[in-house]
């Protein structure tokens, strides 16, 4: 995993925990696969993945990425966005 140090930040300012999920959209070409961030895992089951300063928790239904993004984004409110394999999506 790679994080920014401001994802870092905000993470922890958040109680240091992030849960990644995979959520399925559709449109008028199909359906996509987008990931979405919180620091609270809801009703989903997570299993823990190695990462350097927060707790990181993946959707147990996701496989590994060969490399996960953490950014801090957002002009007016920072949020935190994962990325898979470099996308924003499930491929």
């Amino acid at each position: 995993m790679k994080a920014s140090p401001e994802a870092v930040g905000l993470v922890q300012d958040q109680g240091g925990k992030l849960y990644v999920w995979a959520k399925r959209s559709r449109c008028c070409h199909g359906s996509l696969t987008f990931l979405e961030t919180s620091s609270e895992p809801g009703e989903r089951s997570f299993r823990r993945v190695n990462a350097d300063g927060i707790e990181l928790y993946l959707d147990e239904r996701l496989g590994e990425p060969e490399e996960l993004v953490v950014e801090a984004k957002g002009r007016r409110r920072k949020h935190v966005h994962a990325y898979w394999d470099g996308c924003a999506y499930v491929v």
